[in-house]
């Protein structure tokens, strides 16, 4: 039997608790529907947890659970806001007492690992056909592991390439012809280093950017099972030799190896880097650097030779533990249909996975007076269908990306040779893999 690493143990000894804790009726949670002394239906609540939404998005949510309860008026909805740094902890917490929420917004990376363990409703099978196809295809299928979807897909983004066309302008070049391609942002940056003395591009090396930079350019991670690591070949190598020669000749900033983002913006901000991928800044760039954001033209998502563009996805659970799980399904659609998903993606960046929601003219039109921040939802959305979840949900997920971060650290620090490097990151995943 394969063991599990420290988290997925946890989970399992959590899943046996729950499971326990069902035979017990005194356990059971308050919610579950049942009769009063007059044979009546008492109206069943649905306990309902978000990710940091609050303050900035109560009213829009209380709206939607206003509405939801006036359509279901059998049915209430409790809503508890958590901190993201705590919802891992929380859930996990409220699984073993088997007190966990119906419907509970998740990544789709934390997710996957109860569905390892069969702890969420397939949606499959609970959704039906009809209402599968309200979904963007890749937001759907971002949700799955083997053949069980764990979750309905809520809000997405997609990276867009955000350049300032001033520094395109010092360097000669033609800011309506911003880099599309890694190889075009090598160039980019060799000419802008040269005549600006600025850098071209920064792209952030956090520990899950790398495997999506090595996917786009043509990587494979893993075998088709997930046994083995499949990276070493031609476009592995080429993905540590790009970053490599990027980072020893200066190309990129130091600061691209640590993989915080702040250091991104702050130099974009600065006017000392052209371009880089991060629409989601695009208003932190209007307040702070009004110049800069005057100044910025946002286009694609820079990709290699297989065209892939990723695509993030915000998600809604509904553990196996509720005694409520047609009301639950029945909310967590309503929450992510097309008329609410637009409401919510006009009070913040983001893109509905509502299909509908999509074809709106404030995901198609630009308009006369369009600002940057119009240009880049536009984008965005422009995007979405070419879009998809390139670092499917995989087993031991935080080991693994940090054993490949450590390893394409290790080639553009200069402490081995991008082959050693690959090397070292194949063997790690092998082992960890094997777990």
């Amino acid at each position: 039997m394969k063991k599990k690493n420290l988290l997925l143990a946890m989970i399992l000894v959590i899943a046996m608790v729950f499971v326990s804790a069902c035979g017990n009726d005194d356990a059971k949670k308050d919610s579950k529907d049942n009769k009063d002394s007059e044979g009546k239906t008492e109206q069943t609540t649905i306990e309902f947890w978000t990710m940091q939404l609050k303050p900035t998005f109560t009213e829009y949510i209380e709206g939607v659970i206003a509405d939801f309860e006036k359509e279901n008026p059998d049915i209430k909805i409790d809503w508890l806001d958590v901190p993201a740094a705590d919802l891992d902890k929380k859930i996990l917490t409220a699984v073993s007492s088997n007190t966990a929420p119906d419907v509970v917004n998740l990544n789709p990376t934390f997710a996957s690992k109860l569905a390892e363990l069969d702890a969420l409703v397939n949606m499959e099978e609970a959704v039906s056909d009809e209402d599968k196809k309200k979904y963007v295809k890749g937001a759907w299928e971002a949700n799955r592991l083997k053949d069980v979807t764990f979750a309905i897909p809520w809000y997405l983004s997609t990276e867009v390439t955000l350049n300032n066309t001033k520094i395109y302008e010092e360097a000669g070049l033609d800011p309506e012809k911003p880099a599309k391609t890694y190889e075009e942002a090598k160039e980019y940056s060799k000419v802008i280093k040269e005549k600006t003395g600025k850098y071209g591009y920064f792209p952030s090396l956090d520990l899950s950017l790398v495997l999506q930079h090595m996917v786009v350019m043509g990587a494979e991670l893993t075998n088709e099972d997930g046994t083995k690591a499949a990276f070493n070949t031609p476009e592995g190598l080429k993905a540590f030799e790009y970053f490599t020669e990027l980072y020893q000749e200066d190309l990129i900033p130091k600061e691209a190896l640590s993989g915080d983002q702040r250091n991104t913006i702050d130099m974009y901000q600065a006017g000392q880097v052209a371009f880089f991928a991060g629409s989601h800044f695009i208003s932190q760039i209007k307040e702070n650097a009004p110049e800069i954001y005057e100044n910025t033209k946002p286009s694609e998502a820079i990709t290699g030779d297989t065209g892939k563009k990723t695509m993030s996805v915000q998600n809604i659970v509904v553990p196996k533990q509720t005694e409520n799980e047609e009301a639950a399904v029945k909310f967590a659609l309503f929450l992510t249909n097309a008329e609410n998903q637009l409401a919510f993606t006009k009070l913040t960046p983001i893109l509905p996975s509502a299909v509908e929601a999509l074809e709106d003219p404030y995901f198609t039109e630009a308009g006369e007076d369009a600002e940057p921040t119009d240009l880049v939802r536009i984008t965005a959305a422009g995007q979405l269908d070419e879009a998809e979840l390139l670092v499917p949900p995989m087993e031991n997920y935080d080991e693994l990306k940090e054993a490949m971060f450590d390893a394409i650290s290790e080639a553009m620090l200069g402490e081995a040779t991008p082959q050693e490097a690959l090397d070292k990151a194949e063997k790690a995943w092998n082992d960890i893999l094997a777990k």
